[in-house]
């Protein structure tokens, strides 16, 4: 790509299909930025989720991707941008450009197999237990069920979401809000409701108080890894580690961090934040074969991409051409 690209981003907004509440707070819409890279004539396009917890806003994730030179390409990216949410958003927009230059399908660029549908979680919305249990047995037809804790009354949640979907797999997503001491006292409790794995109980910055913890079901690191750098940092504390497009900084480094995760013996789980189609397509290439697959975002909103993913009792498909990829 020796031409001058252009490069444009957008704000979208998609509303979502309910309120959704998790332990940090309460939303009604998707925000978003769309980028598009045109080269030749051809134009990729991809999407981040900018997330306040990593100090991201709509703003400064615009500006990192405003500040980019008009010539480089997806290796040179890698040194351009920090991990975030900027960088994954131009990472996959190159890579829908290179497949449509190519004339083939990411996956073949990347030398991956052909993907296939993966089983994603739904994630219930924090709410009272009557609520979280009657949103459980209208989704009870689903086999896994991600429900978020992290607040002190998490125990009456969980048995309402048990009783609401009694053959569902459940996981919780405790989003950092638990203490060692309340973690420790709730994992048998968990084990007894059958949860099959837990997503950072404990704060990033205080998670080696998990070294030498019992761990009688299985935990993911999730804001304690964004890519390859974090690996280090997680031995002797997580059993799990869940890659995010929007924390690794795009499908390169996500691909990059899977291969390093399963050689160091952790399982895998793909995970996303609040976004369209266009956000989860790029991470399905990531979540094959994964413990967990949770890319239920379009799931979540009222509209969406007008070529959006499909799902059904198989999971969520692979993205068409029209879509990404």
């Amino acid at each position: 790509m020796k031409d001058k690209m252009q490069l444009s981003v957008t704000r979208d907004v998609f509303k979502l299909a309910q309120v959704f509440t998790i332990s940090r707070g309460s939303r009604t819409e998707a925000h978003v930025l769309t980028v598009s890279v045109t080269d030749g004539g051809v134009t990729g396009f991809g999407e981040c989720v900018p997330y306040a917890r990593y100090g991201e806003t709509l703003e400064s994730v615009e500006a990192e991707i405003r500040s980019l030179p008009t010539v480089f390409d997806r290796t040179a990216l890698q040194g351009l941008l920090p991990a975030g949410a900027a960088r994954n958003a131009v990472d996959c927009a190159l890579w829908d450009l290179e497949a449509k230059r190519a004339g083939k399908r990411v996956w073949e660029l990347a030398g991956l197999a052909a993907p296939k549908p993966e089983i994603t979680a739904y994630t219930l919305s924090l709410a009272s237990p009557e609520e979280m249990e009657a949103q459980a047995a209208k989704n009870a037809f689903r086999p896994l069920l991600k429900i978020k804790l992290g607040t002190p009354d998490d125990m009456p949640r969980l048995e309402a979401v048990r009783r609401g979907a009694p053959k569902s797999t459940i996981i919780v997503d405790a989003n950092e809000g638990w203490s060692a001491e309340v973690y420790a006292d709730l994992a048998p409790h968990l084990v007894r409701m059958g949860v099959a794995l837990v997503e950072q109980p404990l704060p990033a910055s205080q998670d080696d108080a998990l070294l030498g913890m019992t761990r009688p079901l299985p935990v993911c690191a999730d804001e304690s890894c964004h890519d390859r750098a974090s690996l280090a940092a997680l031995q002797g504390k997580y059993d799990v580690i869940n890659i995010k497009l929007d924390k690794t900084g795009g499908l390169t480094e996500a691909l990059l961090l899977r291969e390093a995760a399963l050689a160091e013996g952790y399982k895998v789980m793909v995970g996303c934040m609040v976004g369209s189609s266009l956000a989860m397509a790029p991470a399905t290439l990531v979540a094959q074969g994964a413990m967990v697959t949770d890319l239920d975002g379009p799931l979540l909103l009222g509209e969406d991409r007008a070529a959006p993913l499909h799902y059904d009792a198989a999971g969520v498909h692979p993205p068409s051409p029209a879509l990404w990829g």
